[in-house]
């Protein structure tokens, strides 16, 4: 049986009890995440790219180079609102 249908079997069963969010924060930390998989998304596609492009490997190394760190650019303001978060979230379960 694949992990998913036996997680889901459990989650059914009671066994695994659903993961709740405060109703402020569920739709702040889900578009936290999707803004990230959509920065995944297009840095992957552009890598893709890229290693179908020339085959000058001087110039596309630099360009992953760039690449990348425009990559790590994006997504660290939304990694620190997420740290921002889980630290609510940390307190909010110790109140």
């Amino acid at each position: 049986m694949n992990d998913t249908k036996f997680h889901e079997e459990e989650f059914r069963n009671g066994a695994i009890a659903p993961r709740m969010y405060s109703h402020n924060i569920q739709p702040l930390l889900q578009s936290l995440l999707s803004t990230l998989a959509d920065i995944d998304f297009d840095y992957e596609l552009e890598r893709e790219k890229l290693s179908n492009s020339s085959p000058d490997t001087g110039s596309k190394s630099r360009a992953l180079e760039k690449l990348n760190a425009r990559h790590r650019e994006r997504r660290e303001p939304y990694i620190q609102q997420l740290a921002v978060l889980q630290q609510r979230m940390t307190e909010l379960r110790a109140q």
